[in-house]
C-alpha cells in the first residue's frame, strides 16, 4: 500500500512532448509513496489510454486515473472496453476519468459540445456493458447505437472519475461518479463549497455522500525550485487558464470578471502568441504577475516545503479526501512531500 493514498500528481505535467518520460515518473511516484498518478489528455503525445497502460505497466501499487478524457472522442464500445483492459492490467488500479473538454475545440474539429445528459448516458452504457449486459437500440443523449456489448461474462467495477469546475457538473458527479477531481486554482472557500455541492448530490440521489471522493488540486511550487518555475508553474499557468476559460473559475470563485476582461485585454495577453505557461519568457511572465491579483494566486501551495505542507493540509480542513500536487515531477515534490509526512496526521491515510 502507498505511504500517502491520499496524495497524487499528473504525469507529463505542462507541456511535455516526450512520453517516455512518463515511465520514469510513474515508477518515481510509486517510490515517493503517492497514491495515484493522474493522466490529462492532450491530442498530440498525451493520449489518455496509451499512456494509462504504459503507467500500469511498470507499476504495482500506484493508481492510475485519465483526468480527464472525453467521451465524445471515442466510441462507446472502444471506451468501455479500453477501460475493461486497464482495470485487468492494472489489477483494478485504474479509473476512468472523464469531463466536459473544451467548447471551441469541439466546434473546430466537429465534434458536439459535450451536455451533462450525454455524460449521464455514456456512464449507464459503460457501466451496462461492463457488467455483461447487450445494449439493444439505444437511443440517448449519448448517441444512437443498434447493438452495444463487450461480453456477457464481464462483472466489472470500475471507477468513474469526473472533473468539475462548475455548479452543473459538480452535482453531475455527486450523482453519478466514484470520485471528482476539482480544479487548480480554486480558493479554500470554492474547494468547501464544490465539496458539500457533491456530498448534497450525493444524498439526494440516495446515494452515501462520503462514498464519492474528491480529490482538490492544488498548484505546488516550493522555494527550492526558484523564482522561474514559480512564474512559470503559479503566474504562467494561471494566465492559461484565464486566456481559455477563464470566466468559469472566476465565477466559481467569486472573482472580479472586470480583472480578467482587462487581462486579457492586455497587450502583454493578446500578443504572447500561445498558451502563457508555454511561449512566455520569464522577463514577460514578470510583468504578468503585474496584472493578477496576489490573492487570485495565493490559491496555491508556495514558500518552503513546510509551508506547502500547511496549504495541503487546509485542502483536507476544506473537506476533500485527496490532494493532486499540480504542476510538479514526482522528483520534483520530494521535498514538499517530506514536509507532508512531518505535518500530517495518522489518520489522514484511512481513506
Amino acid at each position: 500500500m502507498s505511504e500517502f493514498p491520499e496524495l497524487g500528481c499528473y504525469g507529463l505535467a505542462g507541456h511535455a512532448i516526450d512520453p517516455h518520460i512518463l515511465l520514469d515518473e510513474a515508477r518515481a511516484a510509486e517510490e515517493l509513496g503517492l497514491g495515484t498518478l493522474f493522466l490529462s489528455e492532450r491530442f498530440n503525445t498525451k493520449e489518455a489510454f496509451t499512456l494509462a497502460a504504459a503507467a500500469g505497466a511498470v507499476t504495482r501499487d500506484l493508481h492510475i486515473c485519465t483526468a480527464a478524457t472525453n467521451h465524445n472522442t471515442r466510441h462507446p464500445l472502444v471506451t468501455a472496453a479500453g477501460a475493461v483492459t486497464l482495470h485487468r492490467l492494472t489489477r483494478g488500479r485504474y479509473s476512468l476519468g472523464l469531463g466536459r473538454g473544451f467548447a471551441a475545440l469541439f466546434d473546430v474539429i466537429g465534434l458536439p459540445r459535450i451536455t451533462s445528459a450525454q455524460i449521464r448516458d455514456a456512464v449507464g452504457l459503460y457501466r451496462r456493458l461492463w457488467h455483461g449486459d447487450t445494449v439493444l437500440g439505444h437511443d440517448g443523449p449519448a448517441g444512437t447505437y443498434p447493438l452495444l456489448q463487450l461480453d456477457p461474462t464481464y462483472d466489472e467495477n470500475i471507477p468513474i472519475t469526473l472533473t468539475a469546475i462548475g455548479p452543473n457538473t459538480l452535482r453531475l458527479a455527486g450523482e453519478i461518479a466514484d470520485s471528482v477531481v476539482l480544479h487548480t486554482f480554486f480558493t479554500d472557500d470554492t474547494t468547501a463549497r464544490a465539496v458539500e455541492a457533491i456530498r448534497t448530490a450525493a444524498e439526494a440521489a440516495g446515494r452515501d455522500p462520503h462514498s464519492v471522493r474528491i480529490h482538490a488540486v492544488l498548484a505546488v511550487v516550493d522555494d527550492t525550485q526558484g523564482d522561474t518555475a514559480r512564474l512559470r508553474k503559479l503566474v504562467g499557468r494561471l494566465g492559461t487558464y484565464l486566456q481559455g476559460y477563464g470566466d468559469i473559475l472566476v465565477r466559481v470563485n467569486g472573482w472580479d470578471q472586470q480583472i480578467l476582461d482587462d487581462f486579457r485585454a492586455h497587450p502583454l495577453v493578446t500578443g504572447a502568441g500561445g498558451a502563457l505557461d508555454a511561449v512566455a519568457d520569464p522577463d514577460t511572465l514578470t510583468a504578468v504577475e503585474e496584472l493578477l491579483p496576489a490573492e487570485w494566486l495565493a490559491a496555491s501551495a508556495t514558500g518552503t516545503p513546510a509551508q506547502c505542507a500547511a496549504r495541503i493540509a487546509d485542502q483536507f480542513t476544506a473537506g476533500v479526501d485527496g490532494v493532486i500536487l499540480h504542476g510538479n515531477t514526482p522528483t520534483e515534490l520530494e521535498p514538499v512531500v517530506a514536509a507532508w509526512r512531518r505535518h500530517r496526521t495518522p489518520d489522514r491515510s484511512s481513506r
